[in-house]
């Protein structure tokens, strides 16, 4: 294993796929276009859900906190990524990391509970449609929306932390190509049971209370919309951890979602299509006068 003798001794090294070279080149063109991609997305969405009044519901307020959680959390990882792919010298400065690691996961965190809101706001708008505005009121929007993101970060911080204070005895070799948490638990030199336990708890809080409540809201919408003999209805499916595995399922979750939410949750949606018509007609004719 090489180490550059001017690295510092407190940069970590991302192993990655450094023991096949000869993925680097594909994979740095994968992830740049689906990080263009991804952004381009998710700030369309962003702009087009702010500027279109046709557009000021709760459930574009919603998939605009999506789409911004989406950009922090490609950004938070991708370049940093595409760095190491390009370069021999495959390290992460101590503070770099600590950053990874912490937004990583509080922005993970913060994205299924928002899933398991955005699923709640259907569920208001086709089971309840009669009280909708009164339950999904602006008020209440921006309470669940802002405690979405306070949980998230909140059990970012307590998992963060104690994986960092772990002692780790001069180890800083991450098996992946990213800071996050299972892989920088496995630097740790002593017993990691305890914390491992604790991790299992949050995760089952934070994951399948989440997916649970997603698939119950669906499950009554479609019970609903049954009744009243409707075809309309959309489903999100959940994805479901040897070493190569673990990296392809982050990359999955930390690259392709966020790329593929804004297609999925809005811009095949007919009402987002015009609205990026109003916009595109707008900007035409401001550049033809």
């Amino acid at each position: 294993m090489w180490i550059n003798n001017q690295s510092s001794l407190d940069d970590f090294i991302l192993l990655g796929f450094s023991d096949r070279p000869w993925l680097e080149m594909p994979l740095f063109v994968i992830f740049l276009v689906a990080y263009i991609f991804a952004l381009f997305g998710n700030i369309s969405i962003i702009l087009v859900s702010r500027l279109d009044p046709q557009l000021v519901r709760p459930m574009y307020f919603f998939v605009s906190n999506l789409s911004l959680l989406d950009i922090c959390y490609t950004t938070s990882t991708v370049p940093q990524m595409l760095v190491n792919l390009r370069r021999p010298e495959k390290t992460i400065s101590h503070g770099g990391c600590m950053a990874q690691l912490y937004i990583f996961l509080a922005l993970g965190s913060t994205e299924c509970i928002l899933l398991a809101i955005m699923a709640f706001d259907r569920f208001a708008a086709i089971c309840k449609p009669l009280h909708y505005s009164v339950i999904m009121n602006q008020r209440r929007c921006i309470h669940m929306a802002a405690g979405t993101w306070i949980s998230g970060f909140a059990n970012s911080l307590v998992q963060s932390t104690l994986t960092v204070v772990a002692p780790r005895c001069g180890r800083r070799v991450i098996d992946h190509f990213f800071c996050e948490v299972p892989s920088f638990l496995k630097l740790a030199c002593t017993d990691t049971t305890g914390i491992e336990a604790e991790f299992n708890v949050l995760g089952a809080l934070l994951l399948l209370v989440p997916l649970c409540l997603i698939l119950g809201t669906y499950v009554l919408i479609a019970q609903a919309v049954m009744k009243i003999r409707s075809a309309e209805s959309r489903w999100k499916p959940p994805s479901s951890y040897s070493r190569d595995r673990g990296k392809i399922m982050a990359l999955f979750y930390g690259i392709v979602t966020p790329t593929l939410n804004p297609f999925i949750y809005t811009l095949r949606n007919k009402d987002v299509k015009a609205a990026l018509g109003r916009a595109l007609t707008r900007e035409f004719w401001v550049k033809t006068r």
